[in-house]
């Protein structure tokens, strides 16, 4: 399928970006000057991808956001780009043009040896342990916020009030304690910053999001830098005083700065990622009341007292939620497409493609692929089961990415996934009006155009 050329691999950075005459032979094209196909590609990220691969085939040549990319599609483009054994793609250089204003060190964007040892030192906070001791309080938050939903109005828009739960959360399991006086400062930060990650201007000039987007980045990171000797005196067991006292493999502390950096992106990983999928899992059992049912009977399953909090070593017992949440996001990726850069040449699919140049992998479109998944758009969890998934391509799913990139946060989603489920299941039915389907904006996280309109009420 693939061979790479025996030349030493170079930084991406000291490589050139191949010129246009030099991706010639692959089939595609630039789209219109400067803008490229950009607006159709926001407009409807799935289905123009689908329009180019119905043209030119899984591997074509397209530009958007002003950069020139060549798409390796299908879960072997996948798989070749996030296993990566031979350490062939620059995470770093693939995700610069989109995040390097905004999260420039963050785990996402370092490489190789040294993407190793930060997410070395980072993975003590989501180990079984810690996660274990962060389940009581976000079991605890998700009860109260839920309370307060069901005694306000029934009809409400879920997307906002789960965004702010999510960050609610976040702030507890994070820092160990609420945000305080500065919420509304970094809630709006974080917003800002994943705006300007797909803002049509790249440069901060006054008015753009980028600009707004590279201010949160100040104030995020200066929040963090200012606490962080205090955690290291006082210690703690949230994620946050877990990093300030993580070590490197010579027992040296991470710096402050890498400890900011991290935190910035982690934190907005876990808070948006998870309002994007919890959305679209709300979504699709409020419009499969029959699935929201089976659930619910998992969840009553389990015979825990009301109120009683749910504990860690029975999440594995939801495994109707698991794979409902599964494949909700198989329909919504919490992250819809995977950008790198190539270090050195390589050959793929019969095409040889220069050093230097930017590779895309599309998420949502193997998700989309009928021949791996018949009735792409219809909704159902039994794709998940061990017998359906037996023989399916390894890369044909992948909304946590893969490889050495693997998401460090996936279990701390599964779990507040879970435990979410099993506190609004147990004690409130969710529907939507008859018919309503709602508008996703996909990028650069999936969001509900509308907030997405839903109605609480009793549990049936």
């Amino acid at each position: 399928m693939s061979s790479i050329a025996d030349d030493a691999a170079l930084p991406a950075t000291a490589l050139p970006t191949p010129r246009l005459a030099a991706l010639a032979h692959i089939p595609g094209h630039d789209g219109p000057p400067i803008i490229g196909d950009t607006f159709k590609f926001l407009a409807d990220p799935l289905g123009s991808v689908q329009a180019m691969a119905r043209r030119y085939g899984l591997i074509h040549r397209t530009r958007v956001f002003g950069v020139r990319s060549v798409s390796l599609l299908g879960p072997d483009g996948i798989g070749l780009v996030l296993f990566d054994q031979s350490k062939l793609f620059s995470s770093q250089e693939g995700w610069e043009p989109f995040l390097g204003r905004l999260f420039p060190r963050g785990l996402m964007l370092l490489d190789f040896d040294e993407h190793r040892l930060h997410r070395r030192a980072l993975s003590v906070a989501f180990k079984s342990g810690p996660l274990k001791s962060y389940l009581a309080a976000l079991d605890a938050g998700i009860k109260a916020r839920l309370a307060q939903w069901r005694e306000g109005p029934a009809d409400f828009l879920f997307y906002p009030a789960i965004k702010q739960l999510t960050l609610d959360l976040a702030a507890t399991s994070f820092l160990g304690e609420g945000i305080g006086p500065e919420m509304d400062a970094i809630k709006r930060a974080f917003i800002d910053m994943v705006a300007a990650a797909t803002g049509i201007v790249r440069a901060p000039l006054p008015g753009t999001a980028m600009r707004r987007g590279v201010a949160g980045r100040r104030r995020i990171i200066d929040y963090f830098s200012r606490r962080v000797p205090l955690r290291r005196e006082r210690g703690g067991e949230d994620i946050f005083s877990q990093l300030c006292r993580a070590t490197h493999d010579d027992g040296s502390l991470m710096t402050v700065q890498d400890i900011a950096d991290h935190m910035s992106f982690l934190m907005m990983a876990a808070h948006d990622t998870l309002t994007s999928s919890l959305s679209a899992f709300v979504y699709f059992l409020a419009a499969h009341p029959d699935w929201q049912q089976r659930l619910r009977e998992e969840a009553l399953g389990l015979g825990l007292a009301a109120g009683e909090p749910l504990p860690f070593e029975r999440l594995d017992e939801l495994r109707l939620t698991d794979m409902a949440f599964r494949e909700a996001m198989r329909l919504i990726p919490p992250v819809i497409s995977l950008p790198r850069r190539a270090v050195r040449e390589f050959e793929f699919g019969g095409y040889r493609i220069p050093a230097g140049t930017r590779v895309n992998t599309s998420v949502i479109f193997a998700h989309h692929m009928a021949e791996l998944w018949p009735e792409p758009q219809r909704f159902d969890p039994l794709r998940f089961t061990e017998e359906s998934a037996r023989g399916r391509h390894k890369f044909a799913y992948a909304p946590f990415g893969g490889g050495a990139h693997m998401c460090l946060g996936l279990h701390f989603a599964y779990m507040q996934a879970k435990c979410f489920a099993y506190n609004l299941l147990t004690t409130t039915g969710v529907s939507i009006e008859a018919g309503y389907r709602p508008r996703w904006q996909m990028t650069p996280i999936p969001r509900p155009r509308d907030g997405l309109r839903v109605r609480l009420g009793p549990r049936p």
